[in-house]
């Protein structure tokens, strides 16, 4: 079965609340984010991944998105859409798409 195919399991995964503050906002913490989609996808679908990139500064406000690299062993890349829940950081996967010709 594809990546794609598997993104159920993973999709319905709310990750774990990671938050930095600095220069009076909130912001989601990337580094930290980042392994947790890793290790997630990991769990949930069983590919191995080689890195995972998230974009650094995301202000926590609910109902925001954002996207996060997810690059695969074997050279494959993915982009994993997150949608931030609440004002706490609570995010979850909402999208899991190839990058096909990248």
């Amino acid at each position: 079965m594809s990546l794609l195919g598997r993104l159920g399991a993973f999709a319905a995964l709310a990750l774990a609340v990671f938050l930095a503050t600095g220069c009076g906002e909130t912001v989601i913490d990337s580094a930290k984010t980042e392994g947790a989609i890793e290790e997630n996808l990991e769990k949930s679908v069983g590919q191995k991944v080689s890195s995972v990139e998230c974009p650094s500064g995301v202000e926590v406000k609910a109902g925001k998105t954002f996207d996060c690299t997810v690059s695969l062993k074997g050279g494959k890349s993915e982009t994993a859409t997150l949608k931030i829940l609440n004002s706490d950081a609570d995010v979850e996967v909402t999208e899991l798409k190839s990058d096909n010709g990248k």
